[in-house]
């Protein structure tokens, strides 16, 4: 949720930062993200033409970081955040140094209550395949991000699931999201997700880590360009 950036260098034995890895030469790249980080949004032409130009060098997982679990609870000091009204100048700033379009009204209009419905849902599609998952990830960020439409309301997530499945035949299943046993798997994803972002310490969006099959990798956190992230590669390889 921030531009703060930050790489450093993870130590051999730290193979469970994405997961286990197998021995290829392939390198995992994890990508922990939120639907409600604004930086995630305006990183995301990026992370696609990353992901479209390596795909044959990488594997990429995701993990939803569970930003906002209420307004209650939620308090970010580096940005100074504490109420959904401070969150439309950091939207407001984000849309001004990167120009990537984000309407921050909807912060004064029908603020969201949590990032947690959204990340359920999103778990939901990964649940259907990897394909699935990228695709009601980035309309749901669309929808909150341009559209102001309110991501913590399940109808909300119903509409988008729909339009993701009008427009994307046979890759999205909206049964799925009315099956009240898949949301029970994708809200055991969601924790296995939460589990992560808390062992590992991760407190800052977006967040990628870069691993080897030995174990060996990089964590990179903050908005980078698209060089960054070819940078991080072939210094890992």
């Amino acid at each position: 949720m921030t531009e703060h950036l930050e790489m450093v260098a993870l130590e051999k034995d730290q193979k469970s930062l994405s997961g286990k890895v197998e021995q290829s030469d392939r390198i995992v790249v994890t990508y922990y993200t939120d639907p409600l980080c604004c930086w995630s949004w305006a990183f995301e032409s990026h992370w696609r033409r990353f992901c479209d130009e390596y795909h044959e060098r990488i594997e990429r997982r995701y993990v939803m970081g569970g930003m906002i679990a209420d307004w209650k609870s939620f308090r970010d000091p580096i940005n100074d955040i504490s109420s959904p009204a401070h969150m439309g100048p950091v939207w407001m700033h984000a849309a001004a140094v990167t120009n990537v379009p984000i309407n921050f009204l909807i912060w004064h209009k029908d603020p969201p209550a949590s990032s947690y419905p959204a990340s359920i849902a999103v778990r939901n599609a990964f649940l259907q395949s990897q394909h699935a998952g990228e695709l009601y990830l980035h309309a749901v960020r669309r929808a909150v991000m341009t559209e102001q439409r309110n991501i913590a309301r399940t109808e909300v997530l119903m509409e988008i699931v729909q339009e993701v499945s009008d427009s994307n035949p046979g890759m999205v299943s909206v049964e799925a999201f009315r099956d009240p046993f898949n949301e029970a798997a994708a809200r055991e994803a969601f924790r296995a997700d939460l589990q992560k972002v808390a062992f590992h310490k991760i407190g800052r969006f977006p967040t990628l880590t870069f691993v080897k099959g030995n174990g060996e990798g990089l964590i990179m956190t903050g908005l980078r360009p698209f060089e960054k992230l070819k940078e991080c590669l072939d210094y890992i390889v």
